[in-house]
């Protein structure tokens, strides 16, 4: 049987590469993070800070998940701190990952810019999850400024001291995030200074990406997948190469579909056969869905790399705009 209406702070189980079935419990506001990366699925940033605050509540974070678990039935990898901005700006988000533990064996991951591992008290909340994903995309500062457009305040190298403080202290699992933006970070020597840096970081696995939904800026491109296998023969460690999603799962029946689809696409773009998999539905059943909610204008659809995106009209209009709009810490 399933729940009734759709929570504030939970989503999907949505598919994911890295992650499998994950479901995504966002405890930071839409679009409220310490960059504005030029390649975001969700748009760009309009709250650009590095203050943190229980900007969502860590009790109706937890109430909202254990009245999920208590209800749904379907197979979760991952619980997983993400969402549409940075989880690390929450100053509970230690409380929630304890909690969180309390309530299910489910592993729990948290996605990360890494931007505030400089801070002992981010990297000490980080420890009782099951696996950090951090993102490193730059090793230089101008590089990291043009990429990731982050908050003026903020320093690769420190970024990067953190990273390496936060191996040494973490006793679980630490999988390094690279994406590549074809003729921006993917040079021959960004890659040597990359490749010296991740080694000094020691993460259990680099995990390389590139642009795979449409990005919140107009001429950032993908990097095909000879060129990302070419790259990860330079990078030091296990390295994994993003991969397409497995095909969608049939026969298992999930009720209120629109609505499963609105919510996912209310977070991030996806396509018939992310949607598809997510959800355990027939693509057939998602194509109607689609079709009922473009006509009411709920979602639009969008072309990149040859591949058609599902939109939630919501999503985009929150990114569009030609400059973010700034916000300084308190």
């Amino acid at each position: 049987m399933r729940s009734k209406e759709i929570t504030e702070s939970i989503y999907g189980p949505v598919p994911s590469w890295r992650l499998g079935r994950s479901l995504g419990v966002d405890i930071i506001p839409f679009k409220t993070c310490s960059f504005n990366c030029i390649y975001c699925e969700t748009g760009r940033t309009t709250n650009l800070t590095i203050e943190r605050k229980e900007y969502v509540s860590a009790a109706s974070v937890i109430e909202e998940l254990k009245t999920y678990l208590s209800k749904e039935k379907k197979i979760i990898d991952y619980i997983t701190l993400s969402g549409s901005g940075e989880p690390t700006l929450n100053s509970k988000i230690g409380e929630i990952i304890s909690e969180i533990k309390k309530l299910t064996d489910i592993p729990v991951a948290i996605l990360t810019n890494s931007s505030l591992f400089n801070r002992e008290e981010v990297r000490r909340e980080l420890s009782n999850a099951d696996v950090v994903l951090p993102s490193l995309d730059a090793v230089t500062q101008s590089l990291f400024e043009s990429i990731n457009r982050p908050h003026h305040s903020l320093k690769i190298k420190e970024i990067i001291d953190g990273l390496i403080e936060f191996r040494k202290e973490f006793k679980n699992k630490i999988w390094l995030e690279v994406l590549l933006v074809r003729g921006i970070n993917d040079g021959s020597e960004d890659i040597r200074k990359l490749a010296m840096v991740i080694e000094k970081i020691g993460p259990d696995k680099v995990q390389l990406n590139t642009v795979i939904r449409p990005p919140a800026e107009e001429g950032v491109f993908a990097l095909s997948q000879k060129e990302l296998c070419s790259i990860s023969k330079g990078l030091p460690g296990r390295v994994e190469v993003v991969r397409k999603f497995a095909k969608a799962l049939k026969g298992e029946h999930v009720g209120k579909l629109e609505m499963d689809i609105k919510n996912l696409l209310k977070r991030r773009p996806c396509t018939i056969s992310d949607i598809s998999y997510a959800l355990k539905v027939d693509p057939k059943d998602v194509m109607r869905n689609l079709t009922f909610l473009k006509s009411r204008a709920e979602i639009r659809s969008e072309l990149h790399n040859r591949k058609t995106y599902y939109i939630s009209t919501r999503l985009r209009k929150l990114g569009q705009g030609k400059h973010p709009r700034r916000y300084e810490p308190r």
